[in-house]
């Protein structure tokens, strides 16, 4: 059994590509990096081919085209279960999930915890070169979706986690029906409605170093309405 797997899900992330994925295996041994690239026409997937030829601990995915963030996830989920991963990271390419929390998230897990959030919104976490606006809509969205599910994890919307393999082999993934934004308040929704241990180790986030933002409106929207479809049918 293989100890943890970072998947990286990558979009026209080329700048960021080299640097990112050196200070994750630089910065704890214990994890291999999966990147999934959605054909980026940026060259994003030729890149991480190339970096995969001098780092043994570097796989790459290719996926045919962009079909959102859970898309791309959930086929690398699948692919970490394969090869035998015990721990699956969620991270962004845009080091605003910084490498420095991973070993804080893969020791929680290795503690006993079944699905560790990289947390802005306890004690010790937070978010840095936000505007006001951008705070109000995350930790909106966030108490809305905790409101209206039931749930006390205050960071539903977080991306950066760990799961143990058995709450990726325990939940269905084929009923995961999020895309975008709402795909990480709906894993841990059905994490949390299987009865797996939810654990929230504190992280501050950074606004990306370079690039553009993938969030839009529509996805800010869709996620909301979504919740209220994962109520009444989780």
């Amino acid at each position: 059994m293989n100890a943890a797997l970072v998947i990286i899900p990558t979009y026209n992330e080329r700048e960021n590509l080299g640097p990112i994925t050196s200070a994750v295996l630089k910065g704890e041994p214990r994890v291999d990096v999966l990147v999934v690239d959605d054909n980026s026409p940026d060259g994003t997937g030729a890149l991480a081919d190339e970096l995969a030829k001098t780092e043994p601990r570097l796989r790459v995915l290719h996926r045919e085209k962009k079909e959102g963030l859970g898309r791309a996830y959930l086929h690398a989920f699948r692919w970490a279960l394969e090869h035998d991963y015990q721990y699956v990271i969620e991270m962004d390419a845009d080091f605003s999930h910084d490498p420095r929390y991973l070993p804080g998230l893969l020791d929680a897990a290795q503690s006993g915890a079944d699905l560790v959030l990289g947390s802005r919104y306890v004690e010790g976490g937070g978010t840095v070169n936000w505007g006001v606006m951008r705070q109000i809509i995350s930790k909106g969205g966030s108490l809305y979706a905790r409101s209206s599910l039931g749930v006390r994890v205050r960071d539903l919307t977080g991306g950066f986690k760990c799961f143990n393999r058995r709450v990726l082999e325990g939940l269905n993934l084929d009923e995961v029906v999020s895309t975008g934004y709402g795909f990480q308040i709906e894993l841990t929704y059905r994490a949390l409605k299987k009865g797996y241990s939810v654990k929230e180790v504190p992280i501050v986030f950074e606004d990306r170093r370079v690039g553009q933002s993938k969030m839009s409106r529509k996805i800010f929207v869709e996620a909301m309405t979504m919740v209220w479809k994962l109520r009444f049918t989780v």
